[in-house]
This record gives structure tokens, sequence and C-alpha cells, in this order.
């Protein structure tokens, strides 16, 4: 058999095994077809109305679905995938948490200490522009002291040289400046320049080294007055601008011929220029809220004064600090006799409780008595959260050191407690919604005007007065601070 009959006959074998494939999947393809024409017609016949029930075709029972248990791996899982908003919020404030607390840890265990001569002597001096009085002054002195420095207090008279004796430091000590007389006090600044530049040993007979000034530190007066506008004295608004605003002012101006001069030995003229730092209380120069006019009205002006005072010394290199103070604890350094003054605003006494008690005229009382009463009774009024202590001195010391040596360069340091929040409150909160939180309500019923020439809330004339003096029988007085020892906004909160 040749090879031409061999392949033919292979051919032939072939067929049977290729018919019977094509058959297959030409069977395949009919099934499925008429599988869906069948599944169709029977779904077509179950819904059709016209069809008689008993007639319908019967749908077929569904799928038998075995359910599997699933594992806490699987189940975690589930619930990470379906809960992804909730879980990135939760790791980012976690994590902005663990950061901060990781900062604070790190802020608190931070060794503090001024520099020292290489004979122990002391070389960094600060000096405080504040009234001995007054706690926060004489915290900050001590803990400065403490840390290594030499700390002067400006005094401007014998009582302020006595009280700052009384720290019994040796290192703390008085600056004589009388900030009302210019020629005086510019005599003063210069016997202090001259103390800097003289070389000092600690010891008798030791090695001589020179002083640096690191800082001034402004701590103004902080005794305000609480009463409506039209009850505060036109006096009582000029004794507040001379001693909570001028004064402030002019001693930064007679320290400013001493910034300015850089007064370091010529071994070290790239010693850093000495710091300006500027104490102000942010709570209510925040919120400014009613009855508040003379702490907002001075605040706010130490605040405008301390911006412009930051640009002017910027080009010479000299960094001007805001301290925006909230409120703190001094409960250490108020003497025991006073301590029912600490739980009252400001360090006055306390608003009584109906407004008919106020020693104001009947029209003042009729149109302030009740939002007085009530915005002194508030959760935060007078500058503090109620019910809560204030933060630890400590936080502003530490604060305040971190400023000195450069740590923080930051313009403005909000620090103690409720600065931060009561500046968010201000900025973003409506003025009236803050009003309605301190117990501001609507006055309906005004006073009528009496027309006696005088003003609404003026004391009436007495019975045969000629008008002299009517003027001055137009504004109620406050009651003057003279007998409140330590008054200041930030003792206890």
């Amino acid at each position: 058999m040749s090879a031409d009959d061999q392949a033919f006959l292979d051919v032939l074998s072939s067929l049977p095994t290729e018919i019977q494939k094509y058959s297959q999947d030409v069977a395949e393809v009919v099934n499925k077809h008429v599988d869906q024409v069948a599944e169709t017609l029977r779904d077509t016949l179950a819904k059709s109305q016209w069809v008689p029930e008993q007639f319908r075709p019967r749908p077929p029972p569904p799928p038998t679905i075995i359910a599997v248990p699933a594992s806490t791996l699987e189940r975690v899982q589930n619930w990470f995938a379906r809960h992804k908003v909730l879980i990135g919020f939760i790791v980012v404030t976690t994590g902005v948490v663990a950061y901060r607390t990781y900062r604070s840890t790190a802020r608190w265990r931070k060794t503090r200490r001024a520099r020292r001569s290489r004979s122990g002597g002391r070389m960094d001096v600060v000096v405080i522009a504040g009234s001995p009085a007054l706690p926060l002054t004489r915290s900050l002195s001590l803990d400065l002291e403490r840390k290594g420095f030499i700390v002067f207090i400006v005094s401007n008279s014998h009582e302020d040289d006595v009280m700052v004796q009384n720290l019994a430091r040796s290192d703390i000590r008085p600056l004589g400046i009388d900030i009302t007389d210019p020629p005086s006090a510019g005599n003063s600044i210069d016997t202090f320049a001259r103390y800097l530049q003289a070389p000092h040993a600690a010891i008798p007979n030791g090695k001589k080294h020179h002083l640096s000034l690191k800082a001034v530190i402004l701590i103004p007066s902080l005794n305000y007055q609480t009463s409506p506008i039209a009850t505060i004295p036109p006096s009582s608004f000029a004794d507040l601008f001379n001693t909570h605003l001028l004064q402030p002012i002019l001693t930064i101006q007679a320290f400013l011929p001493l910034l300015t001069a850089r007064l370091a030995p010529p071994s070290d003229k790239d010693r850093p220029a000495p710091k300006v730092l500027v104490f102000t209380p942010s709570i209510i120069s925040s919120i400014n809220p009613p009855f508040h006019a003379p702490e907002a009205t001075v605040c706010s002006a130490l605040s405008a004064f301390t911006e412009v005072l930051t640009a002017e010394l910027r080009p010479l290199g000299i960094p001007v600090t805001h301290m925006e103070l909230g409120t703190f604890d001094f409960a250490g350094f108020t003497p025991a006799a006073n301590s029912r003054l600490l739980h009252q605003p400001h360090g006055l006494l306390p608003a009584p409780d109906h407004a008919e008690e106020l020693p104001w005229p009947d029209s003042a009382r009729h149109a302030y008595g009740k939002n007085f009463v009530s915005q002194s009774g508030s959760a935060i009024s007078a500058g503090k959260i109620r019910g809560l202590r204030g933060s630890s001195l400590r936080e502003l010391h530490n604060a305040v050191f971190d400023v000195i040596d450069g740590s923080v360069t930051s313009g403005t340091v909000r620090v103690g407690l409720g600065a931060s929040v009561y500046g968010f409150v201000g900025r973003w909160v409506p003025r009236g919604l803050v009003a309605w939180m301190m117990g501001i309500r609507r006055v309906d019923e005004l006073a009528v005007w009496q027309g006696n020439g005088s003003s609404t809330f003026g004391s009436p004339k007495s019975a045969g007065s000629d008008g002299e003096g009517a003027g001055s029988e137009s504004f109620v007085s406050v009651p003057p601070l003279e007998h409140v020892v330590d008054a200041n906004v930030w003792k206890e909160g």
C-alpha cells in the first residue's frame, strides 16, 4: 500500500471523532438555548394573570446556602472596612495626643539653668518691671533667682524697696527708677549700665567676669474695676490710663537706650541681644465682655503697643515676645489673712446677689443691674473658669525661661488656664452667643429721662444746691482698690 492510500485511510478514520465532537458542541449550544427559552417561558407563564393558578409553573426552589462562621480575624477586617472614617480619625487624634504628650514631657524634664562663670559666679541679669506687691512679680523673681539669674525689680518708692528686700534673696535687688521724672530715670539707667559693664567677681580676689542683660520683663498693674461705663467717672479713667497704660509704656521707653546699646564685652560680641517680654492678661481682652471696659481697653492698647514695639525692634535684632496669660494659682504667694479675696473676681468684693443692692443710682440699676449680677455669677465671668483652679506656676516659669534662652522664638506665647480657649472663643464664637452664655439678657423697660440737665445715671442734686459741682455728681464712684491687697486677675482660677 502506498503512502497516499495510508493518508486517505487516516483521514477517514478521524471523521467519526470530529463528527462526534461537533455534534456534542451543537447539542450543548442547543441545550443551553433550550434551557434559556424554557426558563423564560416558565417565568412568563408564572407571572401571567390569564393563566389559571393551578396551571402556572412553580418557581424552582432557591439554592441551598451553607453559612460558614467567620473567623475573628475576618470579623475584625470587616469592621475596619465598614468604619474607615472613624479609624482614620482615631489614628490622627491618637498621633496628635501622643506627640503633644511627648513634647510636654520633654519640656517638663528639660534642665533650666542660667550660665555661670568659671569661678561659679552668676553672669545673666534679668530686669522685672512690675510692682513687687504682685504675686506674679514675686513668684517669677524667686524662680529666676533659683535658676541662677541676678534679678532686678524696678521700684518707684521706698515701700517697693522694702518689699524687694523682704524677699531675703541676695541676688534679687531693687532697681530704683522714677518713671515720672525722665532726667532722673535716665540717670538711673546710666548707673545700671555702668554696673553691667563693670567686671565682677564671685568671691573676693577671685577671677572677674562681665554681666549680661538677658531680658526685660514688663508686668503691668493688674487691678481693674468692673462696672458699667456710665457709672465710671472720668477721673477714674484718667487715673487708670496713667497707672496701667502710660507707666508701662514709659518704663519700656526708659529701657530702650539700654537695650539697643549692646553692652557686651569685646570678647563676646556675638552674644544674642536682650529680649523684651510683655505680660498681659488675655481672657477679658479676648472676649471683651460687658462691664469690663477698663481692663479690655488697657489690655487691647498694650497689645497694640507691643505689636508696634516688635515692628520697631525687629530690624535691630531685639526680639519682643507678647506673653498672653490665662489664670494661675497664686495661693502660695497670698497672705492667709486675704485668702477670702482669692475667690473674688479681680480681688474685688463680690457682686451682690440682687441688683437692688448695687451702689448705683436708680436709673443705672434699672438699666444694668440684672445683667451685671448675672454676668458676675456666670461660669466664665471675671476672667476665669468657675470651678477650675488656675494652672501651675511652673508652667509659667518654664515658658518664661524658654523664651529667655531662645528655645521659644514665637512672637506670641499663650500660657495659663483659659488663654488659648478664650482666644479661640473671642476669634470664632459670635459675640451674641458669648454674651448669652454670660447671662446677658435684653432689657425691655428703661428708665424715663428726668430732664434735669444732668446725666441719666447721675446722682440727683441735693436740696439747696446751686448747681455747682453738678458735673462731678453726674457719675457714681466705684469702690477704691486701696484696701485690696494683692488684687489681680491672675490669682486662683
